[in-house]
């Protein structure tokens, strides 16, 4: 039985939160990636840094899935990231203003019914499956590092002075940018959850499980997340990227009209028409969150002793106390496949956000950006490499292809004779039951059927021989003739006999 197609279907919720004054989350929701970025850097630096990042990224949504390498698209997302790393370091370079600025990134595409999994920072991604909520990365932050070294528990995590601290972000920092890659196999029923640190850390996990378990609309789900954490009193941007696996009816399979609009939420909003230039596609502004906080709520935040600018990660990433060792967090191991219920899902339309209308492409007047060229750049070598690497299969299909013909036609046009003969005026020497004999033929078969058979055998044992020469044998060692074959084993039987002397003389001058 055919294994089913799976395809995503995603959406997503940004809001800025009650203390905030600018929302630094961006988030993308596509048919083959989801992505979340939390900027940091002040109120222009967060918003750019995560702008950068999401555009970087939104090229994989061109990926076609069931027709791409899984681990082409794995090296493609990584290179990605970096090139959104690079982008960032370079703009903050160029710009003062920005100096400091970083992200954190997830992002999950869906290659061939694999889940290709790419994490770096403190926000994270949550996997639902079989009613289990499976935490699929590992924060990259200094509590986090206390928390592996049994130096806290998770309950002081909660409250430590320092869980703002990340260890490995991408910007413009001296720190690694290198971003965890893992694959798992994707499974019918398979719920994604990508969010900022504003929403995983008011929220635990069995709140998160709950929700993701009981509502079964995307988009109602993201909703109930982000005001969930509002409501348990983050002080940060709030944004949930919801993202299934579903199946692809079969009548639709090439139908590309079945792609959900992508949907572009928090800071990258404003980035809608070069968005859509990388994509190729029209895109869309993700939805208002539409249950906001009351006037009371938002004056007990205005009131409590928080001040407005606190910024949770605003402060860029700091060394550790010194003495620390901080070793780097090791690749994710695939993950494992579990049976899952089926969860459908009709066909999205264009969803209706009551925002920024749909945008398309642009006519070039957009603002150029430094990430742009280093973007295009990242694509048209990975798009080089897989030309090649295509125009190597094809050539060494076409060889192979060649060769059958050429024996099917050897074989059907007598050549079975030719080959007979040939093969026959030919000796080797190879191994028969451990000691050195002489082959007639050519060490190897076809179709099942030996080319060769043993002549004679000599008494040089192969085990008195060097490595060298049992690997040689192993492999069978070419003669033009049967008397080329004697006078090679002579040659092995004399080594063979020298060998044996040397150890000899050498055991006696041990023993005096």
């Amino acid at each position: 039985m055919a294994e089913a197609r799976l395809r995503l279907s995603s959406t997503l919720v940004s809001d800025i939160g009650h203390v905030r004054h600018n929302n630094q989350d961006s988030g993308f929701a596509g048919s083959r990636i989801i992505a979340v970025a939390d900027g940091m850097g002040g109120h222009a630096g967060g918003d750019t840094a995560s702008t950068v990042a999401i555009r970087t990224l939104s090229h994989l949504e061109r990926v076609r899935q069931h027709r791409s390498n899984i681990e082409s698209v794995a090296i493609t997302l990584e290179k990605s990231i970096l090139a959104a790393h690079d982008a960032i370091v370079g703009k903050a370079k160029k710009e003062q203003q920005l100096s400091g600025m970083g992200t954190t990134v997830d992002a999950v595409c869906l290659i061939r019914n694999y889940w290709v999994l790419a994490h770096i920072g403190d926000s994270r991604a949550y996997l639902l499956r079989n009613g289990r909520l499976i935490r699929a990365t590992k924060d990259h932050s200094y509590v986090q590092h206390l928390i592996d070294t049994h130096r806290i528990t998770l309950a002081e995590a909660k409250n430590h002075p320092q869980r703002s601290v990340v260890m490995r972000v991408l910007g413009d920092f001296d720190i690694d940018p290198h971003p965890d890659i893992s694959i798992r196999q994707a499974q019918p029923g398979d719920r994604w959850l990508l969010c900022s640190d504003g929403l995983s850390g008011p929220l635990e996990d069995d709140t998160i499980r709950e929700i993701l378990l009981e509502e079964r609309d995307r988009e109602q789900c993201a909703q109930k997340l982000v005001n969930a954490a509002l409501r348990a009193g983050s002080t940060d941007n709030v944004t949930a990227v919801v993202g299934d696996a579903t199946h692809i009816d079969s009548t639709l399979r090439s139908n590309t009209s079945t792609l959900q609009t992508p949907l572009v939420g928090g800071a990258a909003a404003n980035s809608l028409p070069s968005i859509a230039d990388i994509v190729h596609r029209p895109v869309v502004s993700a939805p208002h969150l539409k249950e906001v906080a009351s006037p009371a709520q938002k004056a007990a935040f205005l009131l409590a002793d928080i001040p407005l600018d606190e910024a949770p990660k605003e402060q860029a990433p700091q060394q550790p106390p010194a003495g620390l060792n901080l070793p780097g967090i090791n690749r994710l191991e695939q993950g494992q496949q579990i049976a899952v219920p089926v969860i459908e899902h009709p066909d999205e339309a264009v969803p209706d956000t009551g925002e920024i209308p749909i945008v398309t492409k642009s006519d070039g007047s957009i603002e150029s950006d430094p990430s742009t060229s280093i973007v295009t750049e990242a694509i048209s070598r990975q798009k080089e490499q897989d030309a090649k690497n295509l125009m190597h299969q094809k050539k060494r299909k076409r060889i192979r292809h060649l060769l059958i013909v050429l024996l099917l036609c050897l074989v059907l046009g007598g050549g079975t004779g030719f080959i007979a003969h040939w093969t026959q005026s030919q000796y080797y020497l190879g191994e028969s039951n451990g000691y050195v004999a002489i082959y007639q033929g050519v060490p190897t078969n076809i179709f099942g059927m030996s080319l060769s058979h043993e002549v004679s055998t000599s008494t040089v044992k192969v085990a008195s021989l060097p490595e060298s020469w049992q690997q040689q044998l192993s492999d069978g060692i070419s003669a033009g003739s049967y008397q080329i074959a004697e006078e090679h084993i002579k040659t092995i039987e004399n080594q063979a006999q020298s060998l044996k002397n040397q150890s000899t003389t050498d055991d006696e001058g041990v023993t005096k």
